[in-house]
């Protein structure tokens, strides 16, 4: 690595592959493309602008990875946490083509939990036990029904089933499986209360109000998913028009207990586990979001930089299986993770092989336990998208290559994948980058804050 290094420092290109890595942000995994890109006045046929790949250091030209983990690219998941963190604030106070008016709009901030599968060991605050019985009572396994240890954070017993052979385990993934039709119902069965309750036929629901959201899927300890959701009632129109006078925060947390308590998915019958029943826990939480700060202290900001700061954890941080889909079984005996985690996944293979479940496609996704959705989804009115931030971004920073809006330009482009990656002495130096950078963002964000006394978040 080190005659690597020295080799690739001592090469005339070196400086530009700096600024190409530099350009990437320091990505961990750029993608390597190669091609050229020409753009010619239509009338004259003048060259306006020309680019290749032909002169730069091994004919190529690094783009970012654009994942999410920060456990496979620090520099691209903290890019995609701000992006996140301006999608989520947008639909909250306004910003990125959203009104300000949607600050006044009744918000929640809802917490949905999965149903218990059996109990598992939890942390404990102020030396309290984790799950004290005063009789000594065992299951039919003959393993105890309670525990009285003191469980700190880090223990690695805390999520563990007290016992595994009571643990429901086709259940817990099935219920990750059918995750994405239990949210469908329950924001069905949310508008369908709010009519209802409004005294408006549910069919008239769309010509009076809106249910817009955006929600991110967190892995509990125990491996199951629970939904954190900010959810916005606006006007018929979307967020550019109010709620109708009837629209207020408690007719909102009414619809939603409601809905968390009615909501039901049935799975196929199996002949091995039969037919089960899947509804939320009964655990939730509904709390009004306020811009500048309430009573419970949860502001925009708050929830926006939460829900940016967990889209970039990998399963390895967050009891959710592996970060790359499993095409053997034998690579679930090899998993560095808990026994509980990996009978999840390998009761995922086991129903996966079942004809009832084939459309669930349990084996693509037992690296995520079952959970097939994505983990932050919005509706379509909540704010801007992904794709509009990055295309702003990219707007920004080709800025000045911008050509007259008075020509009428062609472009003719030919892009081909070449690679991806570093080599070993590339990827260290380039890891070095990207730590430069971060400091000089923290620096930034210090400065920032001791000019202003402003939070900065996580932009």
């Amino acid at each position: 690595m080190d005659r690597e290094i020295i080799e690739l420092a001592n090469d005339p290109q070196f400086p530009r592959w700096v600024e190409q890595v530099t350009a990437t942000g320091g990505c961990a995994h750029p993608i390597h493309i190669s091609g050229h890109t020409t753009t010619r006045d239509a009338a004259t046929g003048e060259i306006l602008h020309h680019y290749s790949t032909a002169n730069e250091p091994g004919e190529r030209l690094l783009l970012r990875c654009r994942n999410r983990r920060t456990s496979v690219c620090p520099s691209c998941s903290h890019l995609h946490a701000g992006d996140t963190y301006h999608l989520v604030r947008a639909g909250l106070i306004g910003g990125k083509t959203v009104p300000t008016i949607v600050r006044d709009h009744p918000r929640l901030f809802v917490t949905l939990t999965a149903p218990s599968f059996g109990p598992v060991h939890h942390t404990t605050d102020s030396g309290q036990r984790c799950r004290p019985r005063r009789e000594r009572a065992h299951c039919e396994h003959g393993r105890p029904l309670g525990c009285h240890r003191v469980h700190a954070p880090g223990d690695p017993l805390i999520g563990q089933p007290l016992c595994p052979d009571c643990y429901d385990y086709p259940a817990h993934v099935l219920w990750h499986a059918h995750a994405g039709e239990v949210w469908a119902r329950f924001a069905r069965t949310v508008r369908r209360h709010l009519a209802t309750t409004a005294g408006i036929p549910q069919t008239h629901f769309p010509h009076h109000a809106r249910l817009s959201f955006a929600k991110v899927a967190e892995y509990q300890q125990r491996g199951a998913v629970h939904v954190h959701a900010v959810v916005r009632l606006d006007g018929p129109k979307g967020p550019t028009e109010p709620p109708p006078a009837w629209g207020t925060h408690q007719l909102l947390t009414g619809a939603i207990r409601a809905a968390i308590r009615r909501v039901v998915v049935h799975t196929p019958y199996s002949s091995a586990i039969g037919e089960l029943a899947l509804r939320w826990g009964p655990q939730f939480d509904a709390r009004p979001l306020h811009t500048t700060g309430g009573p419970d202290g949860l502001t925009d900001d708050a929830v926006a930089a939460y829900v940016a700061k967990y889209v970039t954890k990998g399963s390895a941080e967050t009891s959710s299986g592996l970060d790359h889909r499993i095409t053997d079984p034998a690579e679930i005996n090899r998993a560095p993770v808990s026994s509980h985690i990996r009978t999840l996944m390998r009761t995922c293979w086991q129903l996966g092989s079942l004809p009832e479940f084939e459309d669930l496609r349990l084996r693509s996704w037992a690296h995520t336990l079952g959970y097939r959705g994505h983990i932050l989804t919005k509706s379509r009115a909540y704010s801007t998208t992904y794709q509009a931030l990055r295309a702003e971004r990219a707007r920004h920073r080709n800025a000045p290559l911008q050509l007259r809006r008075d020509v009428n330009a062609v472009t003719d482009s030919h892009w081909r994948y070449t690679g991806s990656g570093h080599t070993p002495g590339a990827a260290l130096i380039s890891a070095g980058i990207a730590e430069d950078l971060a400091v000089g963002r923290e620096m930034a964000r210090e400065a920032v804050s001791s000019t202003d006394g402003g939070a900065f978040g996580a932009q």
